[in-house]
């Protein structure tokens, strides 16, 4: 056997599954295997395997155990002559296997092998290559020095920056995306060492090839796609905390006591440094706009309620100051709970959660007003004028702040045109996902592979620049029926500097993934996106079972005599009340995990008289049309045994 390709997956479901169809594409021809180590994902992933991918050789772990031991699992049992470790977030062109087989067979000093990596916007990844992450090429990356100077052979070691990233090169260190491992060689060097749970491991097995005196090699001949951030968020505090633990394993390892000590000195300050940034910066992230909104109703109630004081009685300071001012600064709390409530501070910004959250917050104050002593309601007009006040200073705020941050406003987000590029069949099959997030059939151009292919498969650039010029295209989804992977990631590749955004539509329509950010996570326009997995319905799921287990357990002792089993209603309100568990749930224990998102439920929701029998379909049912009136309903027909 050839070739043995390892993939370990951690709930990057639409991901891997793109990456399969690439490996079985690109395996055309070779005699191969494909091995997918699944780190005890929730999302689907070992179902979606079993039923696309039969093929494939399935490891599925029961919990996380790291992708050091999850590669060396698939790796003990591999055959092949040359075994391929490939992150899920990885899309390979159908030469890239040949290509590599070919290089390794003609360098057979070449113990490893790493290929050009693009971004999901066709943009050059200088992890591609890499070099030893010395004290001083670490002082260099992690101090910005490298940045500075990126082709600089002082400045820029740690990414080989001095090296022609269109040339093949000896290198030191491969990326652990893609490291294509003569198994001979891996047998005599060792497998991964598996104290490195995640990052450090490709450098520590890398440096180990050179020490065995074999060469890695950087062979740009052949270009993958890594949405990196997919399989980890590079982005987090947490990978900033596990990749300098990393570090400091790797040093300890193999670094002498002094290098080993300044090393372990470094990277303490930088856990610091970027740790502290990344605090402040998720501090600002999440703060800026609610304290922003806080301040704008604060001005408004600063200068109109003067105002209403001079309209309606002809004399200001008629309220007293004290007393106006608490209830004001409530008011204003509430309406800030209640737009968080309803989703207006979640990503991208609506406006009609926006709106949403006003209102309800307006009617939440009035209710309270009404039982307030006589002494406290000055006038309900001044609720009203803040409420309006309110509404129009949100609004205002976030159609300012989307002309500074692109993507901010759901309805701006959405207005760009899009560029599909595939078979009239894949188009009719995406339509939906692309309408339901949010684009207008309008601004979606179609063209056909034929248009844009010549005869050698290779994309006729000028077709899709015009497209890109007089369409106004801001992003590419394309389509994999009648293209191939080369043309996809040459054409991404050359339209790099385009600022275009690309997407690629999987078989059967069911999700467009790619990735707009190097940081970012990628995106996923995926039909499985469901009002139940947004945030603002968890919020709301999550409130209400905090205040309707509180109630159930204060009016217990009146309750008690009209409940169904009143002892083990009252202690599964204290667990939803701690948190343990849910009131309402799914029936389908697959559903449950996909969707893991939720806790452990006391009840199964079975809304009877819906034309559902199964399982799945109270689930998907329940699922889309959550709402709180529902969890209601459900929650007295469990407890009291209500009939519909």
């Amino acid at each position: 056997m050839e070739l043995s390709v390892v993939v370990v997956n951690y709930n990057v479901r639409y991901f891997l599954e793109q990456c399969l169809v690439s490996v079985f594409a690109a395996l055309k021809g070779i005699e191969g295997e494909v091995w997918v180590v699944d780190n005890a994902s929730t999302d689907g992933s070992v179902e979606m395997v079993k039923l696309k991918f039969p093929q494939v050789k399935l490891i599925s772990n029961q919990t996380n155990l790291g992708f050091s031991k999850a590669n060396n699992q698939a790796i003990k049992l591999a055959k092949g002559r040359y075994t391929l470790l490939l992150n899920p977030d990885t899309v390979v062109q159908e030469d890239t296997f040949r290509e590599c087989i070919n290089f390794m067979d003609a360098h057979p000093d070449a113990g490893g092998l790493t290929v050009k990596m693009i971004d999901g916007k066709g943009r050059y990844l200088p992890e591609s290559k890499r070099g030893f992450p010395s004290p001083w090429a670490s002082f260099c990356k992690i101090f910005g020095l490298t940045s500075l100077f990126p082709k600089s052979k002082l400045f820029a070691h740690y990414y080989l920056g001095h090296l022609d990233k269109n040339a093949t090169h000896a290198i030191e260190i491969m990326p652990g995306a893609f490291m294509f491992l003569r198994s001979e060689v891996l047998n005599q060097v060792g497998l991964l060492d598996e104290q490195f749970f995640m990052y450090g491991e490709d450098i520590d097995l890398s440096y180990r090839i050179l020490q065995h005196g074999y060469k890695n090699y950087y062979y740009p001949k052949c270009q993958i796609i890594h949405y990196k951030g997919e399989s980890t968020k590079k982005g987090s505090l947490n990978y900033v905390i596990v990749f300098y633990k990393a570090m400091i394993l790797f040093a300890q390892k193999h670094f002498s006591k002094q290098k080993q000590n300044h090393f372990v000195t470094l990277i303490k300050l930088a856990v610091a440094i970027r740790a502290t940034a990344s605090i402040i910066k998720r501090l600002i992230i999440k703060v800026w706009l609610p304290f922003t909104d806080f301040a704008l109703m604060f001005l408004g109630a600063y200068l109109l309620i003067p105002w209403w004081e001079q309209f309606r009685h002809g004399v200001t300071n008629i309220y007293p100051r004290d007393i106006l001012y608490t209830l004001i600064g409530f008011y204003l709390l509430t309406w800030i709970m209640s737009l968080w409530l309803y989703g207006a501070y979640d990503k991208p910004q609506n406006l009609k959660s926006g709106a949403k959250g006003i209102l309800y917050g307006t009617i939440a104050i009035l209710v309270v007003y009404s039982i307030l002593p006589q002494n406290f309601r000055f006038s309900r007009a001044i609720i009203l004028i803040l409420s309006a006040w309110s509404l129009l200073s949100i609004t205002l705020n976030r159609i300012l702040a989307s002309t500074f941050i692109e993507g901010l406003l759901k309805w701006k987000a959405r207005k760009k045109s899009v560029c599909f590029i595939g078979t009239a069949s894949e188009l009719k099959g995406s339509e939906e996902l692309l309408i339901q997030a949010g684009f207008h059939r309008n601004n979606i151009t179609h063209l056909l592979p034929e248009e844009v292919l010549d005869e050698h498969q290779r994309a006729k650039k000028e077709i899709i620049a015009d497209a890109i010029k007089y369409k106004n295209i801001s992003e590419i989804i394309f389509g994999t029926e009648g293209i191939p992977m080369t043309s996809i990631i040459h054409a991404m590749m050359y339209f790099s500097e385009f600022d275009i955004d690309f997407k690629i539509a999987l078989h059967g329509g069911d999700s467009i993934v790619g990735s707009s950010s190097v940081e970012a996570q990628g995106e996923l326009y995926t039909l499985e996106v469901i009002p139940l997995a947004k945030p603002v319905a968890r919020r709301q799921k999550r409130i209400f079972d905090i205040l309707s287990s509180a109630l159930i357990i204060v009016l217990f002792p009146i309750l008690w005599i009209f409940l169904v089993k009143p002892f083990m209603v009252l202690k599964s309100a204290l667990q939803v009340f701690k948190g343990e568990k849910t009131w309402i749930g799914y029936n389908h224990p697959n559903i449950s995990k996909q969707n893991s998102v939720l806790k452990p439920s006391v009840y199964l929701y079975s809304k009877w008289g819906k034309g559902l029998t199964s399982n799945v379909g109270l689930d998907f049912y329940y699922a889309q049309h959550f709402s709180i009136t529902l969890e209601v309903s459900e929650l007295i027909r469990n407890i009291f045994k209500t009939q519909d």
